[in-house]
């Protein structure tokens, strides 16, 4: 059995098709998707309806991010609706669009809705590992941690978390398209919505898969990104 992380897939299905394709995903494998699948990208409805598949079909565990909370509460508040489309919620309504009907959220399914709203957990702890969105209290317990902390708060350089556990977060984009690895803390956000990549993390061994909207494969170890090398 692997457990694989990955994340920040942004309606970029050509890469995670690719990447999923590459991994060659096994039905013992736990698959965590630490959220954003929708906005940027162009293809949000392909992006979910994978997602809804791996989800009957394997073993996934699929985190919600700050985007799928911004589209939540777009679907509900209306005032929330031009931030969410200026945070790249027009291209995921684009996406939906049937040929000469308007970008609308009733073009949106339910299923989708449902996956979002009732599948998506906002953490995923294990033994070893937390994963989150977006970042987490070092000094805090994870039924006492902040929405903003898990979904919207960057990256940073804080001590580990007092459970000695690793952190494994997307949400902070690297448009080096390189991981960072601090040891403690993890995040495999490489801007595969932009000019960067799709990351897929094996969580036991380090070893990492990244693909791209071109079609592009590439490998490496998260060991290869330790600051200590990563500089040298």
């Amino acid at each position: 059995m692997r457990t694989l992380a990955i994340t920040d897939v942004h309606g970029c299905s050509n890469a995670l098709e690719t990447l999923l394709e590459t991994v060659q995903l096994k039905p013992q494998d736990v698959l965590i998707t630490l959220g954003d699948y929708v906005d940027k990208g162009p293809d949000t409805k392909g992006v979910l309806d994978k997602l809804i598949h791996l989800s009957q079909h394997y073993q996934l565990i699929a985190l919600k991010g700050n985007h799928e909370i911004q589209m939540i509460q777009s679907r509900h508040n209306i005032s929330e609706k031009h931030l969410w489309l200026d945070m790249g919620g027009k291209e995921t309504l684009d996406s939906y669009a049937k040929l000469g009907r308007q970008s609308t959220l009733s073009n949106i399914p339910n299923e989708h809705w449902y996956f979002i709203e009732n599948i998506c957990l906002d953490y995923w702890e294990t033994d070893s590992n937390i994963f989150v969105h977006a970042n987490l209290d070092p000094h805090l317990s994870m039924k006492r941690q902040s929405d903003y902390e898990l979904f919207w708060r960057k990256f940073d350089y804080r001590v580990s978390h007092y459970s000695g556990k690793t952190m494994i977060c997307g949400h902070t984009s690297q448009k080096n398209g390189n991981p960072i690895n601090l040891g403690h803390r993890i995040c495999i956000d490489t801007w595969a919505c932009g000019e960067g990549w799709l990351t897929c993390l094996e969580v036991e061994t380090g070893k990492i898969w990244q693909a791209n909207q071109k079609g592009k494969i590439k490998t490496a170890s998260i060991d290869q990104f330790k600051p200590s090398l990563v500089n040298s």
